[in-house]
């Protein structure tokens, strides 16, 4: 394989991967939105949340003697412990569920705080990570293009994800009721659906998609006390580029936002945030609602 065709495709594959990871958390955004019309600050929380427990999970089980091929499948449990907090920040929120915009941007952004002190608490300030264990899966070369299969698996992960997602909301009878919810709250009430328990269901679900692409992606970076903050950023960026509420503009908005920045980091680093920010702005003056968003009435 040429050289040059082996950089293109390191980066497309980079780019992919961030983005696998960025859809997770972006998807448990756009479902807590899409029903509850709450805009989750936190959603960085609990990917840090997941990134951190899924390294002292690994660390505790490879530790214990589990071998390294147990690497994905713990973290894939760390992800799920952690959804357990899911319920109980769904319970303070419904405070501010019928509330302005403000007050839930309020709450949820003081909930980011809350976490970052409970991680250096917990974890310390220093980042912490888990350096190569996840190249005991090996890597798959061809010529000069090599990528680590950990990194294909995590790509797979995420888009079967993506197609359970849409099979569950397009064809279970809770994903009807969750879209009955989202369209017409007082109508779903008047029918007999019970309101509470849907938002209860959707937000423990978007923490878990929260958690799990933290748990994910820690093998191949470091989990920080500021990687709440960035990460929500970049999420928001896919809601905004692909539609507030919108699945299919989640998965886009993903791939085009991991695309940009893996290509801005090879071409021009310093490009690579800037960039991203140029994006939404062009989608926000040609297209407020984004790529697959509905046009507000």
């Amino acid at each position: 394989m040429p050289a040059a065709i082996s950089a293109i495709a390191n980066v497309l594959i980079g780019g992919i991967f961030h983005a696998a990871v960025l859809f997770l958390v972006a998807a448990g955004l756009q479902l807590v939105f899409g029903v509850q019309k709450i805009v989750n600050l936190a959603c960085g929380s609990f990917y840090a949340l997941g990134a951190y427990f899924g390294i002292t999970l690994v660390n505790f089980g490879l530790g214990a003697g589990l071998p390294d091929w147990t690497l994905l499948p713990l973290l894939v449990l760390a992800g799920l412990l952690m959804v357990v907090i899911g319920p109980p920040i769904e319970r303070l929120l419904r405070a501010v569920y019928d509330r302005d915009e403000s007050f839930q941007l309020l709450l949820t952004f003081a909930l980011v705080l809350m976490f970052q002190d409970i991680f250096r608490l917990v974890w310390g300030a220093n980042p912490r990570s888990l350096n190569n264990v996840h190249l005991v899966y090996g890597k798959w070369t061809v010529g000069d293009f090599s990528v680590p299969v950990y990194n294909l698996l995590v790509i797979g992960a995420a888009l079967l994800t993506a197609f359970l997602i849409g099979l569950f909301l397009k064809h279970t009878t809770f994903g009807r009721l969750l879209r009955a919810t989202a369209e017409n709250r007082a109508m779903a009430e008047a029918l007999g659906v019970n309101v509470r328990a849907v938002y209860a269901a959707v937000f423990t679900l978007g923490t878990l998609l929260g958690t799990l692409g933290g748990a994910l992606v820690v093998p191949t970076a470091a989990a920080s006390l500021d990687m709440a903050v960035e990460f929500v950023i970049e999420a928001f960026a896919v809601v905004v580029i692909g539609g507030l509420g919108s699945m299919p503009g989640a998965l886009a908005g993903a791939g085009l936002v991991g695309l940009i920045r893996a290509g801005a980091l090879v071409l021009y680093p310093e490009f690579e945030i800037l960039a991203i920010y140029l994006i939404v702005i062009g989608v926000l003056l040609l297209k407020p609602s984004g790529l697959f968003g509905k046009p507000a009435a």
